[in-house]
């Protein structure tokens, strides 16, 4: 049916059982080529999977649209497939490998007849890098296989690399017809592979991203002693040349991508500051022979959520997407640019909405809602290269140092702006216990707390109280660790009104987190950590209220009282499992709030 261009038999056998089960009418490696690329895109013009934007205003780009209901991560149908229940854990969704495949393959079967099978051999990480993966998506989406060019290095190279050697994570996917009743995205970490079948959103089918980087490869890092993160990386330049890294993990809607690449604020500009985006999504770290924790970004690129992306919000990102970007689900105006809730500009008079209806500003369903534009979760897909403050350490595979890392959450009245934990296990319980309030925005009573340690809650592919220990191991790992600090960009007054202008101004409140790490200011011990002096952040150019940055500082004991609750019933659900470090900082700290009320 195809030559191989390959001698690794045990990825031959994989691809010819696959194209059995699946029966297209033809394999096409993936080379990476610009002519191979550019044929694609031609392809999918012609049969409207994509649409051309504008290539004087827009250049190298696309809109594609999904079906309706196949527009976001689908968790209640993702699961992980281990032959212990207990090694999933209580947080993810369970499914025992061998009823996992049959289902799958009974929706496979057949699935590609009258298509093309796309093999995409990916690197996630520099190519031949200690900390990268290997991986190869089987699919039948052009979409995938352009998106994947953005997203990870793929093509000749890496099939070179696995002449070396034989371990790849196997990737199948398949649209099928794209039937929600028929879509699984299932994980099998004990084998190394992941289906997906019944799905053509990103987050479901470009398996290099949330499936193997974090998913699987927390599973690996767990086996092999590293840690797999949902977490930005962003260097920190000093005046005199100097770099300090830092790895963040926030939530949803929290502002992971916006703080990545942010632009130093008017105050703070004499000072010569510029920022290094290594990554907006994942890091994956290492324990390297200085005893430090060294990290890389396993992507090439963003895919990143189009609404409220402008100018003012992410000026670097808005730069971004100006070329060779993938638009998603968004609304395409009349000279073929594109738009979305929150983007730059006036709101356009007309446009095509991401279902292909007309639409129009103030267009309202029958119950009266107001119909979008774009999807509230439409997406950019665009290459890290494009990015102004684009890392020159982006291919370096030894990585980059971290000399922090930052755990963040949504709260309204609880955590203060910032505080640095007291030690490694306390910073571990930090993240374990990290949450976020809901938003008008999200599913669910507003105001609910939603925990997500580490922000892995959706993406941990093993028991998270084995996560947490894990932590705790690596922590033991290091001769120097880096410290862990909580920030919180969300605390509102009486009103309800945001204390903190977020955005830029958080390089205020970064720059007080490496000066803690290099010993140059002091700081006020508290029941839950160390909270700034007022004096040793940096205010030049930002006029707060009075009493703003003590209200933001403020840490309330009985509030923090009331929050262990919520935290021992989380903690509760894994049982014997959670490594008794955590219940003794949840003791300790307990008796920290009382002592001080």
């Amino acid at each position: 049916m195809t030559r191989f261009p390959t001698h690794n038999k045990k990825l031959k056998d994989w691809v010819n059982r696959m194209a059995k089960l699946c029966q297209p009418d033809d394999i096409v490696w993936i080379d990476g080529t610009d002519a191979q690329k550019a044929a694609l895109e031609q392809d999918a013009l012609t049969r409207s999977e994509l649409i051309q934007l504008n290539p004087e205003k827009l250049p190298g780009c696309f809109l594609h649209r999904t079906a309706v209901d196949d527009v976001a991560r689908t968790e209640h149908l993702t699961f992980i497939c281990t032959r212990k229940k207990h090694t999933a854990g209580p947080t993810n969704n369970w499914m025992a490998p061998r009823t996992a495949y049959r289902k799958a393959k009974a929706i496979f079967k057949g699935a590609m007849r009258g298509r093309t099978m796309y093999v995409i051999p990916f690197s996630m990480g520099p190519v031949g890098s200690r900390f990268s993966k290997i991986g190869v998506e089987l699919t039948d989406s052009r979409y995938v296989v352009l998106n994947m060019l953005i997203m990870t290095r793929a093509g000749e190279a890496v099939l070179r690399q696995l002449e070396k050697e034989d371990n790849f994570t196997k990737c199948l996917h398949s649209r099928a017809q794209l039937d929600i009743n028929k879509r699984l995205i299932l994980h099998f970490p004990e084998d190394n592979t992941i289906w997906s079948v019944g799905s053509g959103y990103g987050g479901n089918v470009l398996l290099g991203k949330k499936c193997l980087s974090l998913r699987i490869a927390s599973y690996l890092g767990l086996r092999e002693h590293w840690l797999a993160e949902h977490m930005l990386i962003m260097g920190i330049e000093e005046p005199n040349g100097h770099i300090e890294y830092i790895a963040a993990a926030f939530p949803s809607a929290c502002g992971k991508t916006n703080l990545a690449m942010l632009v130093p604020p008017e105050g703070l500009k004499v000072k010569g500051y510029r920022i290094w985006t290594v990554g907006d999504d994942i890091a994956w770290m290492r324990v390297d022979s200085d005893g430090m924790l060294w990290a890389v970004n396993p992507e090439t690129g963003f895919f990143g959520v189009a609404p409220g992306t402008n100018s003012g919000t992410n000026p670097n990102m808005v730069e971004t997407i100006k070329k060779n970007t993938i638009f998603t689900n968004v609304l395409l105006k009349a000279d073929k640019t594109v738009w979305w809730e929150g983007a730059d500009g006036e709101i356009p008079a007309d446009g095509i909405d991401w279902q292909s209806r007309a639409w129009k500003p103030g267009a309202k369903d029958a119950n009266g809602k107001p119909i979008l534009g774009a999807h509230p979760n439409s997406r950019f897909t665009a290459p890290i290269v494009n990015c102004p403050s684009a890392s020159f350490r982006m291919e370096q595979p030894h990585g980059v140092p971290i000399s922090a890392i930052i755990f963040g959450g949504r709260r309204q009245h609880l955590a203060p702006l910032v505080y640095e934990t007291f030690n490694w296990q306390h910073g571990v319980f930090a993240g374990a216990t990290m949450a976020s309030e809901r938003t008008a925005a999200q599913v669910g009573e507003l105001g609910q707390v939603r925990r997500d340690p580490m922000a892995m809650l959706p993406f941990c592919g093993y028991n998270m109280a084995d996560y947490f220990r894990h932590w705790l191991n690596m922590g033991k790992r290091m001769a120097r660790p880096p410290k862990i600090f909580h920030v919180n960009w969300f605390r509102t007054d009486e009103k309800g009104e945001f204390l903190w202008p977020g955005f830029r101004e958080n390089l205020r409140i970064l720059e007080w987190i490496l000066d803690r790490c290099n010993a140059r200011v002091g700081a006020l011990k508290t029941a839950i950590g160390y909270v700034p002096y007022p004096a040793d952040i940096d205010m030049t150019g930002l006029n707060l209220d009075a009493g703003a940055l003590e209200k933001l500082l403020e840490v309330r004991n009985a509030d923090w009282l009331e929050e262990l609750k919520g935290i021992k019933k989380f903690f509760n659900q894994f049982k014997r499992s959670l490594p008794p470090e955590l219940w003794q900082e949840y003791k300790t700290l307990q008796e920290r709030l009382k002592s001080h009320e």
